[in-house]
């Protein structure tokens, strides 16, 4: 599961506080502290983008091995499809056994593709939405590690301006995890076996509000 690290200017914060003067060396710390909360901040948006890649393979294969073969049992117990496949299997015309299939397979496909986006595109739009917020976060951690720089020259501002910065510096780990393990539970609902009375229809239905419901939370 996805780790959000609290970037490590909150230990920062709290060492200088308690000094009684800021060494020279502060300022370049401070200065190397910023690189490597962008690099903190890379390494998780590369694990999101990781977590939400295995999600949607997990409904590509919802839709391959459990959505499309009862779309394609729903589609060929119509009774005029039915008839047209009874007719194709029992006869050996080449022609219309082609003509079947070039006509039929690519509306089936084109269904298939439709459900595909519409359980796939709400998962993007989380992905990008989390991945926002986590930037935006990391940014006023960027902001904050700045802002502490220039007072790295006064342990007194330093002191004073402590408790104000630390209540800024709030990275929403918690909740970006929790909204991580509900999209993972989302998804493997949508793969377990119906065992409530749910077809798969409804499962699919009931997959993309509740990926609705989560990006309205963020």
């Amino acid at each position: 599961m996805l780790q959000i690290t609290r970037p490590i200017v909150i230990s920062c914060l709290l060492f200088i506080s308690g000094c009684v003067s800021i060494p020279p060396e502060a300022p370049e710390l401070s200065a190397e502290l910023g690189k490597r909360i962008s690099a903190i901040e890379k390494a998780n948006i590369t694990l999101l983008n990781r977590f939400f890649d295995q999600k949607r393979r997990d409904v590509d294969r919802f839709i391959e091995d459990e959505w499309t073969p009862a779309f394609a049992e729903n589609v060929f117990s119509q009774p005029g499809v039915a008839a047209a496949w009874d007719h194709i299997v029992h006869t050996d015309n080449q022609h219309e056994r082609l003509k079947f299939l070039t006509i039929t397979g690519p509306k089936l496909q084109k269904k298939i593709n439709q459900k595909r986006l519409e359980l796939i595109q709400p998962l993007d739009e989380l992905e990008r939405r989390m991945e926002g917020q986590i930037r935006e976060e990391y940014h006023q951690a960027r902001s904050i590690n700045s802002t502490l720089t220039s007072f790295l020259t006064s342990a007194s501002e330093v002191a004073e301006n402590r408790n104000r910065y630390l209540s800024m510096l709030d990275i929403e780990q918690s909740q970006l995890d929790n909204l991580l393990d509900q999209t993972d539970t989302v998804v493997s609902d949508l793969l377990r076996k119906a065992s409530d009375g749910k077809d798969k229809y409804a499962r699919a239905d009931e997959f993309i509000q509740r990926i609705q419901d989560l990006k309205s939370s963020l």
